[in-house]
């Protein structure tokens, strides 16, 4: 019987390993419907307000394509950022298998940055940005959920703290060892809360943008640049 247990254990993994999603990101160069030219005016505000990304030095998976969008009536502007892959639920079958974020900047008269919106999860936080120069956004490892750069923790959802993510790390480690039958990727988050909190590698945007549009419908664009299947969260705050 441990061999028929063994056989049918071996089975299940493969077949979890056959199963498992795999990213279909669009290699480059890329032709992207309604892309502005470098020397639109639209293009040049996007570059200038491009946040910097500082991510935890521990992350394990590459930022793939950031597309900027300029809505058309609003002073605003979305970052669209796609990952390779998220930590967890990689080896599910037919989940997303790429990570898609958003950082949205908000802009006055002149040009300047006033408002910072990112995706957290499922809710969109919010800080005031006027007086705090560039835009700069903190990315948790391995779910890159976004926060305004240096946020207050305690401010943060009740059902949304970062220590509650870190005793994920530990609590979900099975999961994390599942993703890595569909794709490379950690074993664990093998360091305390402190390290997990502290980000400190600066990833400028300005010169990462894949490409820059202004349209209140990005789908198009962004099927373009991430790949048919993308997560599709929503494009405004």
């Amino acid at each position: 019987m441990p061999v028929v247990r063994h056989a049918l254990l071996s089975l299940v993994v493969g077949m979890l390993a056959a199963c498992g999603p795999r990213a279909n990101i669009p290699p480059r160069p890329i032709t992207v419907p309604g892309a502005l030219a470098g020397t639109d005016p639209a293009a040049l505000l996007a570059r200038t307000l491009a946040p910097t990304l500082y991510l935890q030095r521990d992350e394990w998976f590459p930022l793939e394509r950031v597309v900027a969008v300029v809505h058309p009536t609003r002073p605003i502007v979305a970052y669209h950022l796609l990952w390779r892959d998220d930590v967890h639920g990689s080896w599910i079958p037919f989940t997303v298998p790429t990570d898609q974020e958003i950082a949205w900047v908000g802009y006055d008269t002149t040009g300047r940055a006033t408002d910072l919106w990112t995706f957290w999860h499922g809710r969109i936080l919010h800080a005031d940005w006027r007086e705090r120069g560039l835009p700069a956004v903190d990315v948790q490892w391995g779910k890159h959920g976004s926060l305004p750069r240096r946020v207050i923790e305690s401010d943060l959802p009740a059902t949304g703290k970062l220590n509650s993510f870190y005793l994920f790390t530990w609590l979900g480690l099975p999961d994390i060892w599942l993703g890595n039958l569909t794709r490379p990727g950690p074993w664990c988050f093998c360091r305390g809360y402190d390290r997990y909190r502290h980000h400190d590698v600066a990833v400028p945007l300005t010169d990462r943008l894949d490409a820059i549009l202004r349209t209140d419908d990005p789908h198009e664009a962004l099927k373009a640049v991430f790949g048919a299947k993308y997560s599709r969260k929503r494009a405004w705050p």
